[in-house]
C-alpha cells in the first residue's frame, strides 16, 4: 500500500508539473501610518540594511534585486542619490523534512520505533526498518518597512506568509513580494489571504 500510496504522490507532482503555471499564496498583513502624512507615489527611495545585514551582503544584495522590481511596479524607484525614503526588507526561511501533515512517525527517511515529539505532539512508534522518502517542506515570511527619511517616521509596514514544497526563491519571493505590496500605501486592514500566478 505504501508503495502505491508513492507512486500516486510521485504522478501528482509530474502531472502539476506539466501545468504552465502555479500558485504562490499568501497570508499578507500590511499597515500605514495614521499619524503622519500619506505616502505619495511616484517616490523615490535608498535599502536600509541592519548590521545583521551588513555582515551578509550578498544575501542582502540578492533579496533586495528581488524586492526592488515590485517595488518600482507600485511607483517607487531607488535613488541613492536623493532617496526621500528608505526601504528596510528581511526574509527568513524554514525547511522542514516534510509537510505538517506528512506522516510525522518518519524521521530521517526512517520509521522509527521510539517516542517523536514533534511541534504537533508526540507520536508512538511502533519497531519496523520500512523506508519512507521525505517531501522538504518550505516555510517563509517576508517583512517590508518603509521609513521617511527626512524625519524618521514609518509610513508603510508589511509582511507575508508563504509555504509549501517550492524550494526555488528566486521564483517564490517576487511573487510574496508582490502580494506584500497589495493596495499600496493604503492596504485594507486585516489579515488578508493573496494568491499570485507564475510561470514553471
Amino acid at each position: 500500500m505504501r508503495m502505491i500510496a508513492t507512486g500516486i504522490a510521485l504522478a501528482v507532482l509530474l502531472l502539476t508539473g506539466c501545468s504552465g503555471i502555479r500558485l504562490v499564496d499568501s497570508d499578507v498583513n500590511a499597515f500605514s501610518s495614521a499619524s503622519a502624512p500619506a505616502l505619495a507615489v511616484p517616490a523615490s527611495y535608498r535599502f536600509e540594511r541592519l548590521p545583521s545585514q551588513q555582515a551578509q551582503a550578498q544575501r542582502s544584495t540578492a533579496l533586495e534585486a528581488l524586492a526592488q522590481t515590485e517595488l518600482a511596479k507600485v511607483g517607487l524607484s531607488l535613488d541613492n542619490a536623493a532617496p526621500q525614503y528608505s526601504v528596510h526588507i528581511d526574509m527568513h526561511m524554514f525547511r522542514d523534512p516534510q509537510a505538517p501533515w506528512d506522516d510525522p512517525r518518519y524521521v530521517a527517511g526512517y520509521f522509527t520505533p521510539f517516542p517523536v515529539v514533534t511541534r504537533f505532539g508526540t507520536v508512538m512508534q511502533y519497531p519496523s526498518l520500512t523506508m519512507h522518502f521525505d517531501f522538504p517542506y518550505f516555510r517563509r515570511e517576508i517583512m517590508l518597512v518603509v521609513r521617511r527619511i527626512s524625519d524618521g517616521q514609518v509610513v508603510f509596514e508589511t509582511r507575508a506568509n508563504h509555504d509549501g514544497r517550492w524550494p526555488d526563491d528566486a521564483a517564490v519571493l517576487p511573487a510574496m513580494f508582490q502580494a506584500a505590496l497589495q493596495n499600496f500605501p493604503n492596504p485594507p486592514a486585516g489579515l488578508r489571504h493573496i494568491s499570485i500566478e507564475i510561470p514553471r
